[in-house]
């Protein structure tokens, strides 16, 4: 029997509609074989419990990438996002729980009252770019710019270089023909000012990776940092735009943008069940032959879990007499050793910021019809490319 050939999960027709390329995947079992670049290969968990089962076992599955990178172009653009580097994402054991150790630290620095105040203050400045001109992109305007926000002025990155950062960040994770110079770029940035910091410590985050008891070495500080501000940005700016839109659009919403009862809060909660921010990503590698869930795989392939789907399969209903918020665990956020550490502050900063802004701006409406949006392509992302909003023009 001829084996399926992958389905690719990474143009224009995924990002269009990628329920329906989930569904499809469905029919090969728990695991299904994809393209995540032109001519790169991979398996890709779509079952709820096989995905929990990869995301634990630590013994059978590892997150060192070298092997399998050996196997694919060294320009594909896959590289930037899944290319080994001594960082936590790519680390085992307890090389993984020293870094890890490392970030957990610094973000339990960002104290919720202090952050949310920050991101309030910064809401305020955005919106009033804007709400004279009774039209925004809430993407490109807001929800971009509120994470960088946080990021640039916790890390200290000099005014000059924080356009320059978040281009770096947005051009990688797309995973296209620029994705290596824009990774190259970010490194850049931050390799300028960790070599600063050793020199001049600051009051910030870049201070407190270098100077951190776990000793790292600048290599190692620089690309913690790096993996910080990618996981720390990206997630959270399609957060906040895919929250955004399921406002905008949702008819059980109707209402909330004037005090209603359905909440942001809510409409976040339904946003990383049923369009995480990241979609795709968790990526494994076997340690030895085996057979998962049914599927024989060999030792080093390419395994990436999808949030995605596997959370439409434990998804509480949309439909029920009310929301039923947090019933069960979504896998947004991963799972295991390797969960994201980031859980609090994205989802603080992503509330404060819709919150900010519909106060601000109670009668937004989208400019364009849900339908004719467009989503940005790639394999790990769920990305809006712009979210045009009119709303009444607001004096200042």
């Amino acid at each position: 029997m001829t084996p399926a050939a992958p389905t690719p999960i990474h143009g224009p027709a995924f990002a269009a509609d990628p329920q329906a390329v989930y569904e499809r995947l469905r029919r090969h079992g728990a695991v299904a074989p994809v393209e995540v670049a032109p001519g790169v290969e991979a398996l890709l968990v779509t079952d709820y419990q096989a995905a929990l089962d990869l995301l634990r076992d630590t013994d059978t599955f590892s997150k060192d990438s070298r092997a399998w990178q050996q196997t694919v172009p060294p320009d594909s653009p896959l590289l930037p996002v899944l290319g080994y580097r001594p960082t936590a994402l790519f680390s085992d054991g307890e090389t993984h729980a020293r870094y890890r150790a490392v970030i957990t630290d610094a973000l339990a620095l960002f104290e919720p009252h202090r952050l949310q105040r920050q991101v309030a203050e910064a809401a305020h400045q955005l919106i009033g770019r804007f709400e004279s001109a009774g039209h925004a992109d809430l993407i490109a305007e807001y929800a971009r710019q509120l994470p960088a926000f946080v990021l640039t002025t916790w890390f200290g990155v000099p005014e000059e270089n924080q356009a320059r950062l978040v281009g770096a960040i947005t051009g990688l994770i797309e995973s296209g023909a620029r994705a290596a110079a824009a990774y190259a770029d970010l490194v850049a940035v931050v390799t300028e000012m960790v070599a600063e910091r050793r020199e001049q410590p600051r009051h910030d985050l870049t201070t407190w990776f270098v100077t951190h008891p776990a000793g790292l070495d600048d290599q190692e500080v620089i690309r913690q940092i790096t993996l910080t501000m990618i996981a720390g940005h990206e997630p959270t700016t399609n957060l906040i735009g895919n929250a955004l839109l399921r406002l905008l659009t949702d008819a059980r919403y109707a209402g909330s943008l004037f005090g209603g009862a359905m909440t942001a809060h809510q409409a976040i909660d339904e946003v990383l069940w049923h369009e995480p921010p990241l979609a795709n990503l968790s990526a494994h590698y076997p340690r030895y032959d085996l057979t998962f869930h049914g599927r024989e795989i060999k030792a080093g392939t390419l395994i990436l879990v999808s949030y995605a789907a596997a959370n439409s399969q434990a998804a509480p209903p949309l439909d029920g007499p009310e929301l039923r918020s947090g019933e069960s665990a979504h896998l947004a956020w991963a799972a295991g050793p390797h969960a994201c550490p980031a859980r609090d502050p994205a989802l603080l900063i992503a509330i404060t910021a819709i919150e900010q802004l519909t106060s601000r701006l109670s009668d937004l409406t989208l400019a364009t019809p849900a339908d004719q949006l467009l989503w940005r392509p790639g394999p790990f992302h769920r990305a809006l490319v712009h979210l045009p909003a009119h709303f009444a023009p607001v004096t200042p």
